[in-house]
């Protein structure tokens, strides 16, 4: 099974992101922005990462588009794209490139979610998260793309429960 651990929103944490590192054995590690780290930071070394509204280091890129198995990642914060209002200048960035897995953060609210051919990502933050007290990241998990598994983890590493989502691509 393939697996992809996503994160955001840390917020100059550096303990934690080594924790959660330590803790989950993936395939890849994503940090989808605002980490207030240095780019070259050894807490972030693990990560494909992107820049945040946060992130003053000019080597942080504004999106990464990668393939993994069968499926192609587009990875940005998110205020580039106003994802505080809708997803939808996200969706149509991610769709010039083809991506099937959108991962973003910045608005720091957790959850995974289908939308046409595209899934959703935002893994909230693991420092000040919003709609939920959890301080939350995501893994998202799959064999073949007819299933395709988001869960949630808190800060501590303990799954949320009521908000795996499952779908296919």
């Amino acid at each position: 099974m393939t697996s992809v651990l996503i994160t955001s929103d840390s917020h100059g944490l550096t303990k934690e992101l080594n924790e959660i590192t330590k803790r989950h054995s993936v395939d890849l590690y994503i940090h989808c922005g605002d980490s207030e780290l240095d780019f070259d930071a050894a807490e972030l070394s693990a990560f494909y990462k992107v820049g945040g509204n946060c992130d003053f280091d000019s080597l942080y890129p504004d999106q990464e588009v990668f393939d993994l198995d069968e499926l192609r990642f587009f990875v940005t914060h998110g205020h580039l794209h106003q994802v505080k209002g809708s997803l939808t200048n996200l969706s149509y960035a991610a769709e010039e490139y083809k991506a099937n897995v959108v991962c973003f953060g910045h608005t720091h609210i957790a959850g995974a979610e289908k939308i046409g051919a595209q899934l959703f990502i935002n893994p909230g933050s693991i420092r000040m998260p919003r709609n939920r007290v959890e301080k939350t990241y995501a893994i998202l998990s799959w064999e073949n793309t007819n299933q395709v598994l988001v869960d949630f983890y808190t800060l501590k590493g303990r799954k949320v429960e009521d908000m795996t989502y499952r779908t296919s691509l």
